[in-house]
This record gives structure tokens, sequence and C-alpha cells, in this order.
């Protein structure tokens, strides 16, 4: 009777169902984790799956490979401000004997931070001019503003640019930029004297903004990236371009007219992106579709694919490892520009042949279509090798942003949107350049031009 009612189908079906049951329950909890990680603060810093189990041994590593050692630089011999001796102690520490004999000295040295403010007078000579009858009245190169009466206490140039590192380069909150002052210096401020020096730098600094924005245009080649952002409690976005030697940030909209306006729907050069569809309308321009995303994309689908599913997503991660072997060759000199080119062509023909065919599943049809879309814009880094192969610049210069938006929530007005751009545009541009922000930013607080910005 055994024998008879067994059924090999019966059994499959049922192997089968128990499979598909132990397939859906890990996907629900995979889903289930992804849903708690997206409603902690700290899930966009996380490493998934925690730290790691087995990691390197802290401290410096042994031999020759490890870096130069870092130490506090040369010594000051020739700033001392001030000079201190350390006497022999009357008694040993170790037994207590009174009969200590000094056999030499030595020299140690220190830097500490001026923590005494200085607080300055300026006598403003006053006058009015017998030709046209105008007030005439005297400025002192370290003078921030001309206002007298009420207002005639004003901030020093280093205080200003201090608020512009502390707030914009550091993400500290205008409270806490107070405080800051206030334990650090012994200095009182309220919160409205940090917001309102922070847009009076902002104002000094739009002819180097401007500046900004012309050398992004004129770049051979730009990484643009973009975030969300807050203003005034609204939606906005965080728009941000990255070139050799300039990046400049805008807030605005979630639409292409941002773009347009900074590079001109004429411009000619090489756009290195993740494929958000306003850059498509810069049909001039030379396309690097990121590969760090297609490659994402592809894990990511590689994680829920089953059997014949899993095909097209394993052969695409194959294709890309293949280029970046190409690029590797050319950089250790064993592949010319011109092999390097014609492999990349290859690549982009084999690539679109893969995506062409005709895929049941949908993740597999959804990213087949976007390989076929831009089938030339995935392996352009190999026929123009001076170019990277995804965005990470870009996404590298909007992290400190992101960092700052959660910590005081982004602007409250669109005149703080605005210095936000300014402001931060400087700080990334004159760290690019080699310049020292804070500097910069206490001369153009003192100017009474407008500062260019240095080359």
């Amino acid at each position: 009777m055994d024998g008879a009612s067994f059924c090999p189908r019966c059994e499959d079906v049922q192997a089968e169902l128990v499979a598909l049951r132990k397939r859906v329950d890990e996907l629900s909890s995979a889903l289930e984790a992804a849903r708690r990680d997206g409603k902690r603060q700290a899930a966009p810093f996380r490493k998934a799956g925690g730290p790691n189990s087995k990691p390197k041994t802290p401290g410096r590593k042994s031999g020759n490979r490890h870096g130069r050692h870092a130490h506090r630089g040369s010594i000051p011999t020739e700033q001392i401000d001030e000079r201190h001796d350390a006497p022999l102690p009357e008694s040993c520490p170790l037994c207590g004997g009174q009969h200590i004999e000094e056999t030499h000295t030595a020299t140690q040295y220190q830097t500490e931070i001026p923590r005494r403010p200085i607080h300055r007078e300026f006598t403003l000579h006053v006058g009015r001019c017998r030709g046209c009858g105008s007030r005439v009245q005297g400025r002192h190169p370290l003078q921030t503003s001309d206002a007298l009466g009420a207002a005639a206490s004003q901030l020093g140039p280093d205080a200003h640019a201090a608020f512009v590192t502390l707030n914009k380069g550091l993400g500290l909150a205008h409270g806490k930029c107070c405080r800051f002052f206030r334990d650090v210096f012994d200095i009182t401020i309220a919160r409205a004297t940090s917001v309102r020096s922070l847009l009076r730098t902002a104002k000094r600094a739009d002819r180097a903004y401007d500046q900004i924005r012309l050398a992004v245009r004129h770049s051979s080649w730009v990484v643009p990236d973009e975030t969300g952002w807050r203003v005034g409690g609204r939606n906005a976005w965080l728009h941000a371009f990255v070139t050799p030697n300039a990046t400049c940030y805008e807030i605005g909209d979630r639409s292409g007219t941002i773009a347009e306006r900074l590079l001109g729907r004429d411009w000619s050069g090489t756009l290195i992106h993740d494929g958000w569809s306003v850059y498509d309308r810069f049909e001039q321009a030379f396309h690097q579709q990121c590969v760090g995303h297609l490659q994402r994309r592809c894990r990511e689908l590689l994680e829920t694919a089953a059997r014949g599913a899993a095909r097209l997503p394993r052969q695409v991660l194959t294709l890309i490892d293949e280029a970046f072997w190409l690029r590797r060759q050319w950089r250790g000199h064993r592949l010319s520009g011109n092999a390097l080119a014609g492999a990349g062509l290859g690549l982009a023909c084999r690539l679109e042949h893969l995506a062409s065919g005709h895929f049941i599943y949908e993740p597999n049809r959804l990213l087949a279509n976007h390989i076929v879309k831009h089938a030339m814009d995935w392996f352009w880094f190999l026929i123009d090798p001076t170019i990277d192969a995804t965005n990470y610049r870009a996404e590298q210069a909007i992290r400190p942003a992101v960092v700052n938006r959660k910590v005081w929530g982004g602007n409250r007005t669109w005149a703080g949107a605005r210095a936000q751009s300014v402001l931060t545009s400087l700080l990334v541009t004159l760290a690019q350049r080699g310049h020292q922000a804070l500097t910069w930013f206490s001369t153009a607080r003192c100017s009474t031009v407008p500062l260019p910005l240095p080359p």
C-alpha cells in the first residue's frame, strides 16, 4: 500500500512549495529589516550587517608601506611668546630622598590657543566735502562695518570668518556657535548675530561665487549630484556640481532649470552622473553614466533573482569587471589609448546586445531598457580615460551637506538657502585650490570692494 500511494510528482511539488515558503520568509525578513533601518537616524551612516567580525589590528602596521609618521611639525624656536622654568623637585618622587643632583637641562615646546579676546577701539575721523557737501568718514583696514551709534559695537573679521567654518564647514547650529564663543573666548553672542553674520558674509562673497559658477561652466568635465533639502519646513533640493578646481552648490527645486542655468543647454563637456533624466537634455555633451550605480542595481537584483533571472545582472557585472581590468592595464602602460578606446567600444556593443533580448522578469526588463537607452554612456571612461567611471566626487561633496541638514534641518528662509549655497561653495572650492578659507573670509569682511576668488 505504501508503494502504491507513492507519487514522485506530489513530492516534487511539496519540495518546491517548501522552498518557496522559505524564500518568502527570507524576503519578508529582509524587507522588515530594511524598513526598520530606514526609520533610524543612523541608517545612512551605518554599515550593513554590523561591524566586521574580523577587524584589522588597530595602530600602525610594521614595515615601510604604512606611510610617513605623523608629528606636530617643526619646533617654533623663532616664535616663542612665553618662557617658563621647571626646577627639580625638593625630594625624589620614588624614594623621598632630599639629595638630588642636577645633570643637565632639556627643552619642551607647547602651542596653546589664544583665549583672551582682543578689544579694539577705532577713532573715526568724520568730515564734510566742501565740493558736494556730503559726509565723509574714515575707515581702518581692520573694520568690518561703517556703522556707528547703537551699532558701533562690532565683531572682528576673524570672528565673522569663524562663523562660516563652524556653521557651514563643521555643521554647528547657530546656538552651538554662540556657546562655542562663550565657552572658549568668553564672548557673549546671540543666535541672531550668527545668522546676520553669515548673511552679510555671503553678500560679500557674491563676486567669488559668480566666478565659481563660471569656472564650472568652462570645465571640461562636471560631476553633478543632488539630494533633498528643507527651506522653511518645505521640501527643496540641493544640487552640487564638482570640477577639478571648483565646486558649486545651489539650492532650489527638483528640476533641470538649475543645471541648465549653470552650464547652458549647449554645454559640450563630459557629464559624469547617476542617470537622472534631466541630464539627458544636454545633447551636445558627452555622458558617462555612473557604473557604481549600475553595479549596485545588479547586486540588489541578485539578492532576489532566482535561476534564469540572475543571468542578466551577473553578465552585466562581468562586463563591468572587464572594463575596470582594461583601465588598469592602460594605467599600467600595458595597453595603448587607442586599444583601450577600441576595447571600450567593443564592450559597449556587447552590453547593448546583452540587454536587447526578451526578458520575462520585470526587474530585468527595466534594467535592460535602462542599459539600452544609454548604451554608449556606460564605458565612455575607456574612450576618455581622463574621466571617472563613477560620480563619487559629487557624492563625497554632498555628504557634508547631508550631515549639516540632519543637525539643524536645512534653512528657514530662501535668503539663508542662498547664503548656504554661496558659503559652502567657497569653503569647498578654496580647499580644492589650496587656500585657507578662514583667511579669505576674514579678508573679505574687511574689504570695501568684493574680493575675487584666488586662482
